[in-house]
């Protein structure tokens, strides 16, 4: 059988939502709960999903990364994709982001990469692909044109996990976000859901960090640069859990978005309330490098502060956060807003999961901070290549 499977984390984050989309620094973690994206040789020459015909307008993630990464100008034959998971969908936790991360790198495996050998070292140059951290001299997109000027001599194709690089998931995930947020995403989601851990995204670069890459986004109003970082939890975070309360209110990203993007059309002073929310993640990130998980959780309820200041929490929201508080280091909304999930800091996961649930909400526990992407199964691929 040829198939290849490959999975991705959701996302919680701890501070810095709305502000980041600003260029202002922000910070999330993976979580335990993961979307799986198995892929394999269609049946019946048709693009499937989940067994039913593949609708590209409704599914506008799946069709940029096929787009991207599976032209079938080229030859590249249709697949038949299951998804399974537990991130709820439109909940904050990423679940779009997990999905293009999961299918990037399935696509990836499944087509494999042409690299070049004619410089006679071991270093690999990249032929055709995408990434800030390749090592052609300019990160490019050659996707289409294929090889350029090398012949067949001067080149060889790479698969399995070896071909599958966590900056080029993250960049087509980052990609395919924006293009359905009205232009408008940051690179938390798509960092976060790659590389897994403890995402730092900041308009600096941080100290005392690991230094990952740069993103940027050109937007309506402005070009946003985000540097990124990834941090390891401080020791002391094994202590720690969130716990997800989950509203059942669906809360689609874009619209928290591009609602947020039209009260500072209408108001530009409220761009303060947004420095704000930036200034407090600048000190979330201080207590997180400190490992004052006290400190972390007061920044995290400062946030909620400023985040129902500009209008995206919500009754339901508000009420789940009341309920974990008292158990808690601190409670806030996380993602978009509108309704989806806040997130609990706390030391005593199964007692704050109680008591959001009496409070009628859903519960999800994870720990701090959990593995990125993964190629769970790949049988023998690549399912399709370029000569």
């Amino acid at each position: 059988m040829e198939c290849v499977t490959a999975s991705a984390p959701g996302k919680c984050i701890l501070f810095g939502e709305h502000a980041v989309v600003y260029g202002h620094p922000a910070v999330a973690v993976a979580i335990d709960q993961r979307i799986s994206v198995k892929i394999q040789p269609s049946p019946n020459n048709l693009w499937l999903l989940d067994g039913s015909s593949l609708n590209m307008n409704r599914n506008p993630h799946i069709k940029g990364l096929i787009e991207k990464l599976w032209p079938e100008q080229f030859g590249a034959p249709p697949l038949s994709i299951h998804i399974e998971g537990n991130i709820p969908r439109a909940s904050g936790l990423g679940s779009s982001a997990a999905l293009s991360v999961a299918t990037a790198a399935a696509l990836r495996t499944a087509r494999g990469r042409w690299v070049s050998k004619t410089d006679g070292t071991q270093q690999q140059h990249w032929l055709e692909g995408f990434g800030s951290t390749i090592t052609n001299s300019e990160p490019y997109d050659n996707s289409l044109g294929f090889f350029a000027q090398e012949s067949p001599a001067e080149r060889y194709h790479i698969t399995g996990k070896s071909s599958v690089d966590y900056d080029e998931c993250a960049i087509l995930a980052h990609g395919v976000e924006a293009a359905a947020q009205q232009g408008r995403a940051s690179p938390m989601d798509s960092s976060t859901c790659s590389h897994g851990g403890m995402i730092i995204i900041s308009d600096v670069i941080e100290q005392g960090v690991d230094y990952l890459y740069q993103r940027t986004l050109a937007m309506a109003d402005a070009t946003r640069h985000w540097h990124i970082h990834k941090m390891t939890p401080p020791s002391n975070a094994e202590d720690m859990f969130l716990v997800i309360g989950n509203t059942g209110i669906y809360a689609p990203t874009g619209k928290q978005v591009a609602n947020v993007a039209d009260m500072l059309l209408q108001d530009p002073s409220r761009m303060k309330e947004i420095d704000t929310i930036g200034q407090i993640a600048r000190r979330g990130i201080e207590a997180l490098k400190e490992g004052d998980f006290d400190r972390v959780g007061r920044t995290m309820t400062e946030n909620q502060l400023m985040l129902s200041s500009i209008g995206v929490s919500s009754p339901e929201l508000d009420n789940l956060i009341k309920a974990a508080s008292p158990s808690s280091l601190g409670a806030k909304l996380t993602g978009a807003g509108g309704g989806g999930c806040m997130v609990a800091l706390t030391k005593k996961p199964k007692e704050t999961s109680d008591a959001i649930e009496l409070a009628g909400g859903r519960t999800l526990i994870s720990r701090l901070g959990s593995s990125g992407l993964s190629i769970d199964d790949s049988q023998n691929a690549p399912l399709w290549t370029k000569a």
